[in-house]
């Protein structure tokens, strides 16, 4: 199978990678702006550097890891190959930008579409990535972009108009962990710890408790009143964040991000 990446930026060139290491006999074709940033791809995990119009002319999945304001123009662009396309797929991981935007360049209804969200960790293979999909993308191709993407993470098919609340959670959702993880930290070396004991421990705590939940399935409230002994430390420190608002925070955090993430996507389909 030819599976082609454009853009090989941040998250770009983490999903090729997970494909390139758990995938085999995939062909893998690879552009982006600066060819230097292919050639160190290709010397490390393989693949073969290619060009935009070879790409959309053999590619059978193109995942697209440019810009939201880019994406459309680029369709519309090579809109005369896609024009003659029946067995592609088109993966956009652009934040906001809507299938039926992406449909309306496209204008062949035999092209799959298919809009997914992936976080950092997917560097790692440990990211979460939210994916919906147009009318025409049969579960037999849902499958195969499973498989394809399996070594990155967790990957979760909902509904596209959950789309952009899920990359508020699930796309900037690790930015706010850092921020928690780095305030603990901060916490630990002005009660004493070293600033290397301090990060490992919050880091070290964040992945236990998150595992905590995943594993056990317990609701993350029953979690924390597990904790929570009478008159002891952690509950005094759980009403003092109650207090603060860290709560009420990470919500209105959260709720920021969905609203830039919806402005992007207008932004996107003015372009």
């Amino acid at each position: 199978m030819k599976v082609a990446f454009i853009g090989l930026g941040n998250m770009g060139a983490s999903l090729a990678k997970a494909v390139a290491k758990e995938v085999a006999g995939t062909d893998l074709l690879l552009v982006n702006r600066s060819p230097q940033k292919v050639e160190e791809f290709i010397s490390q995990y393989g693949g073969t550097a290619s060009d935009l119009e070879q790409v959309f002319k053999e590619a059978e999945v193109i995942l697209l890891g440019v810009k939201p304001y880019q994406i459309c123009p680029l369709l519309e662009e090579y809109q005369d190959i896609l024009g003659q396309r029946s067995n592609l797929i088109l993966v956009s991981m652009a934040a906001g930008l809507e299938l039926e935007q992406m449909a309306s360049v496209v204008k062949n209804e035999r092209i799959g579409l298919i809009r997914i969200m992936p976080n950092t960790p997917v560097a790692i293979g440990q990211g979460v990535i939210s994916l919906a999909r147009s009318q025409v993308v049969t579960d037999q191709q849902i499958a195969q972009v499973i498989k394809l993407l399996a070594g990155a993470g967790a990957l979760y098919e909902i509904e596209e108009k959950l789309m952009d609340p899920a990359t508020a959670v699930v796309g900037c959702g690790p930015a706010f962990v850092y921020q928690m993880i780095e305030a603990m930290a901060d916490a630990g070396v002005a009660l004493g710890l070293s600033r290397e004991q301090a990060l490992q421990m919050a880091a070290q705590t964040f992945k236990g408790a998150a595992s905590m939940v995943l594993e056990t399935g317990q609701h993350p409230g029953s979690l924390k009143d597990a904790v929570c002994s009478p008159g002891g430390s952690t509950i005094a420190g759980v009403n003092r964040l109650e207090q603060v608002g860290l709560r009420g925070d990470i919500i209105a955090g959260v709720e920021a991000a969905y609203k830039r993430t919806q402005e992007m996507g207008q932004e996107a389909g003015q372009n």
